[in-house]
């Protein structure tokens, strides 16, 4: 089934960005979003299970088809050039409406801003339409076995050939890997430079021969994590990101953007979870007693209250340095390690209320309680990827706060 199919046709975004005032913008998006899922959840063969990577790379695809896509991005690119705070807005309202979160997050939000920065007229046009319609999926070729948190020590290789490079290594906790087309790839082309030196940022086409994912199974029974191994694979030239050996320039302000406003459709997804776990919180048993009775749980509730407020104005310092056209910086490990703790916090503070329904079989719970227990397993990634939170606090540590290494 088609987005066309499920959602009708039109570009609802264009329609939408065309409202002069933001409220007006907000409203139109509300009423959008609302009608629009609740159709595509009607209409979902087998019936709607939002924790389905189907079922998420079909909701992304119909938002595409409805011009929901590139919303900061120039129009010259086929983007909407929505204001930061419109795209905020966007990102709240989706929340709101309790719709997934897609599948080419990366392809959206870490890649499509890096080649906007860095990439040559010839690769935007290449692959920016891609990622636009949603076409192409993205993956991010980082972490390695023995380089996870330690970058810079990868070790997958790329030596010059004829046309291009080889490419030779071993990736490991590549999300969607096995649904990606391509795959942006930190490999070494300078063996003898020293560790941050001699790498090279290259885009790399999953079906090339040579390639192989092997997706590895969850705590949540899925297998979105994978490994890829590259065996003599063959990358064009033309698929080198800026220059030769200036890599990790262009893969820290990768991770920059997935450190930062990247985040913020999870912020905006915090504050709506803290307002479910409030409401498990004040039901009554039978007995007239709520778990919202407990000062201890109250107490827990309130200090997950300010974590949301401040994660929500630390949201508005990024749109605001974002919009002055402000790099990336290190205050995103600030916001990272917070959001990451927080929500693991919450999300323990929920399965505590919910007690023996979080345990009972799958068949038997309803689909808030299965909703939320899935988050809490998958919540256990959340203080690894993107960076670990001890490498967060090195970082705040050194570039924030000036503290020497060591």
């Amino acid at each position: 089934m088609s987005a066309a199919q499920i959602s009708g046709d039109g570009d609802a975004a264009l329609a939408a960005a065309a409202i002069p005032d933001d409220e007006g913008f907000r409203l139109a998006l509300r009423r959008w979003l609302g009608q629009a899922h609740a159709r595509f959840v009607r209409e979902w063969p087998g019936g709607a299970d939002p924790r389905s990577l189907d079922f998420r790379q079909a909701w992304e695809d119909t938002l595409c088809a409805h011009g929901w896509s590139g919303l900061g991005w120039p129009r010259e690119h086929g983007g909407k050039a929505l204001s930061l705070a419109r795209q905020a807005i966007f990102h709240q309202e989706h929340a709101r409406c309790r719709a997934p979160l897609g599948v080419n997050l990366i392809g959206h939000g870490i890649l499509a801003p890096t080649l906007l920065h860095f990439g040559s007229e010839a690769q935007k046009r290449r692959f920016l339409p891609g990622i636009l319609s949603n076409r192409e999926i993205w993956c991010q070729g980082y972490s390695e076995p023995g380089a996870g948190s330690d970058l810079a020590s990868v070790r997958t290789r790329a030596e010059a050939a004829p046309g291009g490079y080889r490419l030779n290594g071993h990736k490991i906790w590549t999300s969607f890997a096995d649904r990606a087309h391509w795959c942006f790839v930190l490999a070494r082309t300078d063996p003898c430079a020293a560790a941050h030196k001699g790498l090279s940022f290259l885009l790399v086409d999953l079906s090339s021969p040579g390639v192989r994912v092997e997706p590895i199974r969850q705590l949540t029974g899925e297998a979105e994590f994978c490994e890829v191994f590259f065996e003599d694979v063959h990358v064009p030239a033309d698929c080198l990101l800026g220059a030769r050996d200036q890599g990790w320039k262009i893969a820290m302000a990768a991770a920059g953007f997935e450190r930062g406003t990247y985040f913020i459709p999870r912020l905006a997804r915090f504050a709506d979870e803290l307002e479910q776990v409030r409401a498990l919180a004040g039901r009554a048993d039978p007995w007239g007693r709520a778990p919202a009775d407990s000062p201890p749980l109250r107490h827990r509730w309130a200090r997950l209250a300010a974590d949301s407020h401040v994660l929500g104005l630390k949201s508005e310092r990024a749109l605001a340095a974002a919009s002055r056209g402000d790099p990336p910086g290190p205050e995103g490990s600030s916001t990272k390690i917070h959001w990451s703790e927080a929500h693991q916090r919450l999300l323990e503070l929920s399965l505590e209320i919910l007690g023996q329904e979080a345990a009972l079989p799958a068949a038997s719970q309803d689909e808030e309680t299965a909703g939320l227990l899935h988050a809490y397993l998958w919540s256990r990634a959340e203080t690894i990827l993107a960076g670990t939170s001890e490498i967060q606090r090195n970082i705040i540590a050194e570039r924030v706060l000036g503290l020497p290494k060591g």
